[in-house]
């Protein structure tokens, strides 16, 4: 799949979202960047704006296994791993699957699972497997979760854990809409729900071409440099107790290459970096508590990061 395939293929996506999710075209650009580059999304913000509506949306898009799971403070591990037990018709144990072995996995309000079942994620995100008893399977060639938090409510709710959100390659706010938007939605859902009547748009051997394929776009060596100096300095700027880990750096990378593909370039632009960083790096880093206190977000550093950071200035269709 070339570059322009890839652009199309987004435009087919953002399109379709659009019918159901009003005014979210950045954040639907994000999540469709984050779903090429074969990374996972989580989605917070306040009840009510949208969040599990936008996540169905991307699912129904694409055609693909989906399944949802809401999270609850006596969701076990094995509810999604899956559990062997011992089938008495054949005389053996049997491995009846979880929800996990899909291809699109929403995990709703995951902030509501003990840190027990949510570290159960950990190997699901980052490998693409999953233990049980011992025993790995593979899941299948593309596994994307897509999950939901609500940062308001605290009881009944388990903060998500750095090694958690790390594995997470965006963490977006969906943000609420505007008086004309609440209009075109009042407009959109006055006479039913677009969600149901919404069509597949792309096959799952489209997502995975584009996958294969994405990380064509050139990359230049001062790029690199620009994305390594941002992820340097917050191993040193004060306020930051813990700064963003090579994993998120490589998160970075692979994300600016997918969002150029979709943009239709084969090459990657500091600007780039700059639009995706807040949203790549800033829940990878964990402040002091005197900001935090402050309501001071991780985005928000690394926003005055990228001011600080020199640009650089280079040709980058050309390369080395």
């Amino acid at each position: 799949m070339d570059i322009k395939q890839i652009q199309n293929l987004g435009s087919r996506i953002k399109e379709n979202i659009s019918k159901v999710i009003v005014g979210k075209e950045k954040i639907i650009d994000l999540i469709t960047t984050t779903v090429i580059a074969g990374g996972n999304v989580l989605l917070e913000d306040v009840p009510g704006t949208g969040k599990t509506v936008l996540a169905k949306t991307l699912a129904k898009s694409i055609s693909a296994d989906f399944k949802r799971v809401q999270f609850t403070p006596d969701l076990l591990p094995s509810d999604l791993t899956g559990i062997n037990f011992y089938n008495q018709k054949i005389g053996e144990f049997v491995l009846r699957k979880g929800p996990v072995f899909t291809n699109i996995l929403l995990a709703d309000e995951i902030n509501r699972a003990t840190p027990r079942t949510q570290s159960s994620l950990l190997e699901c995100m980052e490998e693409k497997q999953v233990t049980i008893d011992g025993e790995t399977y593979k899941l299948g060639e593309f596994f994307f979760i897509i999950a939901t938090q609500n940062p308001v409510e605290i009881q009944g709710t388990f903060p998500l854990p750095e090694a958690q959100l790390d594995r997470f390659t965006m963490m977006i706010n969906m943000g609420y809409p505007t008086v004309e938007e609440g209009k075109r939605i009042f407009r959109r859902f006055i006479e039913g729900n677009p969600l149901e009547e919404l069509k597949e748009v792309c096959s799952l051997s489209e997502i995975r071409d584009a996958q294969k394929s994405f990380n064509k776009v050139f990359v230049h060596e001062e790029i690199q440099q620009y994305m390594l100096n941002i992820a340097d300095s917050t191993l040193k700027y004060e306020g930051i107790i813990l700064g963003v880990s090579p994993r998120g750096s490589l998160a970075l990378l692979k994300s600016c290459q997918a969002y150029a593909a979709l943009s239709g370039r084969e090459f990657v632009t500091p600007e780039d970096v700059k639009k995706l960083s807040p949203y790549v790096l800033g829940h990878r880093i964990i402040l002091k508590d005197s900001l935090r206190i402050k309501g001071v977000k991780g985005s928000n550093i690394i926003a005055k990061i990228l001011e600080e950071t020199a640009v650089p200035t280079e040709d980058w269709k050309v390369k080395l």
